[in-house]
């Protein structure tokens, strides 16, 4: 592993011990801090993010078969993850969503970018960027739009709703709508919208955007660390463990064989679809457990073990890959 992804993983870790310590010396504010900083990343500074990113994409030059033997295998990985944990009924009924998106969502901007700039040049920063750009609208929209429909289907069991065509149309309905009004999803579309039109960003909207989406990194590295403060994490390290196993080894497996089987991918692409996929687990995933109040422990420790392991996986993947040659 290059000096520069070590000094990276070590300064993640570093910001997120900084949010640990001050919530420890009660430097942070009241107990509950942590849901603060989150509703703050997750309605100001991520949409800003997202919009902007969206909005500006080229979308003419994006690599569709990359995308595809990325994000197809992806969901499939992960739908069958939240169907296995469905049939828990005494979890929460976002659990296995969050779940999914917890060992689906990469750290693919603090973490991916270095690594693929550093092992791939300007070719595998592009491709990696191309992954980016459609990582939080594929992922977390599609996890955003089960866990609505699985809080609707409960509400509606609660309720003593029989499943009849009006029942299940009033389901999908509030799922549709609550998924779209979403400070995740909605950002994406209207960022597409504003793409497709041919609209230009005005300088200072651009300008007003890149600031606040600059510090969703830091806020959310800040949340890792007041979350391991205020959660008990002890009961949470056997659920991480297994989640980050899967995160770190699983994932660039199976996402790795049907990219060059199905897919036909080789040499720099194929790296870069398997390095994405081999990510440890993202902050996002804390946000999406704290925006449903569930598995937040789980989601705080698999992130920060993950993150720690991935000086020990990321050399053996480049190894797998480079006896096969990419």
């Amino acid at each position: 592993m290059s000096t520069a992804i070590l000094l990276q993983l070590l300064a993640l870790l570093t910001v997120a011990g900084c949010g640990y310590l001050a919530t420890r010396m009660n430097l942070i504010g009241a107990p509950g801090a942590s849901r603060v900083l989150s509703n703050a990343a997750f309605s100001i500074f991520a949409p800003a993010l997202l919009f902007r990113t969206t909005a500006t994409t080229d979308l003419a030059t994006m690599p569709r078969t990359l995308l595809l033997a990325y994000f197809v295998p992806m969901l499939v990985i992960m739908a069958a993850v939240r169907w296995a944990m469905r049939g828990r009924r005494s979890l929460h009924p976002a659990a296995p969503a969050t779940v999914a998106v917890t060992v689906g969502f990469g750290n693919s901007v603090q973490v991916g970018i270095p690594v693929a700039a550093t092992l791939y040049g300007e070719e595998g920063l592009r491709l990696h960027l191309a992954l980016v750009s459609a990582h939080a609208l594929v992922l977390l929209g599609t996890a955003t739009c089960w866990a609505e429909f699985d809080l609707a289907r409960a509400a509606a069991r609660e309720a003593g709703a029989s499943a009849s065509w009006r029942s299940i149309g009033a389901t999908v309905r509030r799922t549709v709508r609550q998924a779209v009004i979403h400070p995740v999803v909605l950002p994406v579309l209207l960022g597409f919208a504003w793409n497709l039109a041919g609209l230009p960003v005005p300088a200072l909207m651009d300008l007003t955007l890149q600031m606040l989406g600059q510090a969703v990194v830091p806020l959310c590295l800040l949340l890792i660390g007041v979350s391991m403060a205020e959660f008990n994490l002890r009961g949470a390290l056997g659920p991480a463990l297994l989640m980050g196993a899967v995160k770190l080894l699983l994932m660039p497996v199976l996402i790795g064989s049907v990219a060059a089987l199905g897919f036909g991918l080789t040499g720099t692409p194929l790296a870069v679809v398997v390095m994405a996929a081999a990510l440890p687990a993202g902050s996002n995933a804390l946000l999406f457990a704290q925006r449903y109040r569930t598995l937040e422990a789980e989601a705080t420790a698999t992130v920060v073990l993950s993150t720690a392991a991935y000086v020990f996986t990321v050399p053996l993947c480049l190894s797998v890959l480079a006896w096969h040659g990419a």
